[in-house]
């Protein structure tokens, strides 16, 4: 009898985690186990929230990244550092980025940011470009050819 209601009190427990945002199964577990859930029955609550389709880790995934893209634009490796520190398998993560356009995105944060870069030189919109995608987790690479195509671009070429 204990086992159940300790069964109903993880299940609880995660319910309230996952009313706030979709979460990995890999989140779930560690928030349950952090409350002194036993490892059976996490993993019995786990199946549970699994057949109820309130746990996929594919689904929560794609989720991640297309909230990430949309709303606060990252690289494709940044985003893959998220899903990993979210306990995503790696097979998962490679399926839901494997279409992730780095080029295509700097591009998009870039012209977005052209009229906050008032810089009257190419080197002084290039190094305030080029912090803002660094920081956003593009390559040196991409960076380079966006900077380049949005200046030319600017500059009416």
């Amino acid at each position: 009898m204990v086992e159940s209601n300790s069964l109903q009190d993880s299940l609880d427990a995660a319910y309230r985690y996952l009313s706030y945002r979709p979460r990995s199964e890999g989140e779930i577990r560690h928030s349950l186990r952090r409350r002194g859930f036993a490892g059976e029955v996490i993993e019995k609550a786990i199946a549970r929230l699994r057949e109820l389709d309130l746990s996929d880790d594919l689904a929560f995934a794609q989720f991640w990244k297309d909230n990430r893209l949309t709303f606060r634009p990252k690289s494709k490796r940044l985003i893959v550092k998220e899903l990993r520190e979210k306990k995503v398998p790696a097979e998962i993560i490679d399926q839901v980025t494997s279409d992730i356009d780095d080029e295509a995105v700097a591009y998009r944060l870039g012209y977005n940011r052209m009229q906050a870069l008032n810089a009257s030189d190419y080197r002084e919109f290039y190094r305030r470009l080029s912090n803002y995608l660094a920081y956003r987790g593009f390559d040196y690479a991409t960076v380079k050819r966006t900077a380049a195509v949005l200046w030319q671009e600017r500059q009416g070429y």
